[in-house]
C-alpha cells in the first residue's frame, strides 16, 4: 500500500487502520507490553538486552537472537561466548554488542527498583542512558514502552522517513538525532498521538507498519 500526504491524511489513515485487522494485532501488543509491566527483573533484563541489539540492525534480527539466547544466555554468558554466539547468528556487530550487554550487568538488581520508582517519564529514559553503554534515547524509550510505559516514541529511521513524508518535519536527518533533537521530534509524535486518541508509544507501531509493512515490537 502506499501512502502519502499531510498530517491529517496521516491521522485518517491510522484511524482506518485502528478498525482493522492491523489495529487488533497492534491492540494485542500493546496488552502484551503492559504486562511486561509486572515481569522478573530478568524478563525486564533481556527486553534491554534486545534493544541494544536492534540499534543499526533490526527488530526482527534481535528477535531471533533473544528467542536463541535467552535472558540465562544474556545475563551468564562470558563475552567471547555472547560474541561468538552472535556471531553464529548472523549479528553483524558481534563484538561490540557482546561487550554492551556484559557491560548493563551493572544495572541488573537496579531495574526493577529504578524504573518503578521513578517519578516522572524523562528520570526513567535519562537513568538508562547514563547508565548504560549502547542505550541512547531511541533504546531506552524502545525499551520502556516494551515494559509497559507508553508514553515514549521511539524514532528510528522508519518513523522518521513517516514524519517527512507527512510534512512533521521538513526533512529526515541523516545521523542519529541529539538528546535535545529527539525530544524535539517526540513532541510533534505526542501532539499527533493525542489528536489520534492513544499513547504515542501505540501510535509507533502503526508508523512502524506504515514504514515497513510489519508490526513486531
Amino acid at each position: 500500500m502506499s501512502y502519502g500526504g499531510d498530517a491529517q491524511s496521516l491521522l485518517s489513515i491510522i484511524k482506518t487502520l485502528e478498525k482493522s485487522d492491523i489495529g487488533d494485532i497492534i491492540g494485542r501488543r500493546i496488552n502484551e507490553f503492559v504486562k511486561m509491566r509486572g515481569r522478573s527483573e530478568d524478563e525486564w533484563f533481556s527486553e534491554l538486552c534486545f534493544c541494544i541489539l536492534t540499534a543499526n540492525s533490526s527488530a526482527r534480527m534481535g528477535i531471533k537472537i533473544q528467542n536463541n539466547i535467552g535472558a540465562s544466555g544474556f545475563l551468564h554468558m562470558t563475552k567471547e561466548e555472547l560474541s561468538n554466539a552472535l556471531k553464529k547468528l548472523g549479528y553483524r556487530f558481534y563484538n561490540k554488542r557482546a561487550e554492551y550487554i556484559v557491560g548493563a550487568r551493572i544495572i541488573y538488581g537496579k531495574l526493577h527498583d529504578n524504573i518503578l520508582e521513578a517519578t516522572d517519564d524523562n528520570e526513567r529514559r535519562v537513568f538508562l542512558v547514563r547508565n548504560v553503554r549502547g542505550i541512547g534515547y531511541k533504546e531506552a524509550s524502545h525499551f520502556l514502552r516494551n515494559i509497559g510505559y507508553l508514553n515514549y516514541a521511539i524514532i528510528d529511521r522508519h518513523v522518521l522517513r513517516m514524519m517527512e513524508k507527512y510534512g512533521l518535519i521538513d526533512e529526515c536527518p541523516r545521523t542519529t538525532p541529539s538528546p535535545r533533537k529527539y525530544l524535539d521530534y517526540e513532541k510533534v509524535l505526542i501532539s499527533l498521538a493525542n489528536k489520534a486518541g492513544m499513547a504515542v508509544g501505540e501510535l509507533d507501531l502503526y508508523l512502524w507498519y506504515m514504514a515497513t509493512g510489519e508490526v513486531l515490537k
